[in-house]
């Protein structure tokens, strides 16, 4: 019982410190601010939207996109990364129908039909869906400098980078992206999609995926210029094109699968400037009907962020168990000993170990309410957080078991080799 007890007590302190001191990452409060000016001339925005079996999507997130209030040019490229569900033509028809839709003169959509990669190069699917969105658009403008090779933008303004499944709830939230990017000087502004949470286990695992990402990455420390906590989110990253053209273009991150924490810590590692934030308008309507789907969604990369090592694998299960799991069995274990009547000594260790648990275990739960409110789930349901802290031990460990199984990272019908 006594090492036990040191145990939850060192349990307990550790979320002591990360609610006090881990760049705030458990509140939900880095939001855009109002547009309070807007720029003397707004930019150009290109947006590159990789679509791979997207036909389903597409007709609920291109209108929206498309019906932006954004007083600039907008041009939106749909690059067909190889779909076999008619994805080209369901966007094709979308394209047709686009002066319906924005009822302005500088708006484009084109559909860019994939090719596969160079070979020998390894280009993860979803960034070089990315580069051939860039590459297409200066291919309509002058011939394209060598910079175009590496999959570089070539031209001012600001490159959109946003997924198929991506609705603009709010036509005004193009406009705020640049103005605040403009105003605050920003390179990279980006925005945390609030995902589907309708299904039973969509509300179980998405606010705890949305948490776990802010604790590895806070949102505060990001948006300070110069720390070293770099991170985006790629459902929505608007990136200023002169700053990508001195990162390398987005060839610098050919192989990454988790491509919006890499673009963040390649516009960062330039020294620029870069802000990672919530939104209610920029939403997620992809659903994860079942736990499988959701079990696919985390594996699929987690080891890829543990950068495929046994030790932080490790590292990273003991973690989870020793702060989420470790606080709630301390209670129970201590409590039961108390009930049972013990003697004296025992008592005493029973009763530190039961406060300790409890306390970390407080800590834990109150430090996930801020998510839940978020996405209007009952407080209620944060005790159970170490369940769920559980649950995502287990994707971790299979996408572990899945690499060295050589089974690769499977999603939307493409398996990446992650060897």
């Amino acid at each position: 019982m006594l090492g036990l007890s040191i145990a939850c007590a060192a349990a307990a302190v550790a979320w002591a410190y990360l609610v006090a001191a881990h760049g705030g990452f458990w509140r939900t409060s880095q939001w855009l601010p109002p547009v309070t000016g807007e720029p003397r001339a707004w930019p150009d925005v290109l947006a590159v939207v990789p679509a791979r079996n997207e036909a389903a999507m597409l007709p609920a997130t291109l209108p929206a996109l498309l019906g932006q209030d954004y007083p600039g040019p907008l041009t939106v490229l749909v690059v067909d990364d190889g779909s076999t569900d008619g994805t080209a033509e369901v966007a094709a028809q979308i394209a047709r129908a686009v002066p319906a839709l924005s009822r302005r003169t500088d708006r484009t959509l084109r559909v860019v039909p994939g090719v596969a990669a160079p070979a020998g190069e390894r280009w993860a699917g979803k960034v070089w869906a990315m580069a051939q969105g860039l590459r297409a658009a200066e291919a309509q403008g002058p011939p394209a400098p060598p910079a175009m090779a590496a999959g570089r933008s070539g031209s001012a303004g600001y490159v959109l980078f946003t997924d198929a499944d991506i609705a603009w709830q709010a036509p005004d939230t193009l406009r705020r992206l640049v103005a605040a990017a403009e105003g605050d000087d920003r390179d990279l502004v980006s925005q945390m999609a609030l995902l589907r949470a309708a299904s039973g286990w969509e509300r179980v695992v998405v606010p705890a995926f949305v948490y776990f990402f802010a604790q590895l990455y806070p949102f505060r420390r990001v948006n300070v210029p110069g720390s070293g906590t770099a991170a985006a989110a790629g459902g929505c990253m608007l990136i200023r094109r002169e700053t990508l053209d001195k990162a390398g273009g987005v060839a610098q991150i050919r192989g990454a699968l988790i491509d919006d924490v890499a673009m963040g810590r390649l516009i960062k590692g330039q020294r620029g400037r870069t802000w990672l934030g919530l939104s209610r308008q920029v939403v997620s309507v992809r659903p994860y009907p079942g736990l499988a789907s959701l079990w696919q969604m985390v594996a699929r990369s987690a080891y890829t962020q543990l950068r495929y090592s046994p030790a932080l694998l490790a590292g990273t299960l003991l973690g989870l168990l020793f702060l989420y799991a470790l606080p709630p069995a301390g209670t129970i274990a201590g409590l039961a000993v108390l009930l049972a009547g013990p003697g004296a000594g025992s008592g005493r260790l029973a009763l530190l170990t039961s406060g300790a648990g409890l306390a970390g275990w407080a800590l834990m739960s109150a430090s996930f309410v801020p998510m839940l409110r978020l996405y209007r789930l009952s407080p209620l349901r944060a005790p159970g957080l170490p369940l769920i802290a559980l649950l995502y031990a287990a994707m971790t460990a299979d996408s572990a078991r899945r690499h060295y199984a050589g089974l690769g990272a499977p999603w939307r019908g493409r398996t990446t080799d992650t060897r």
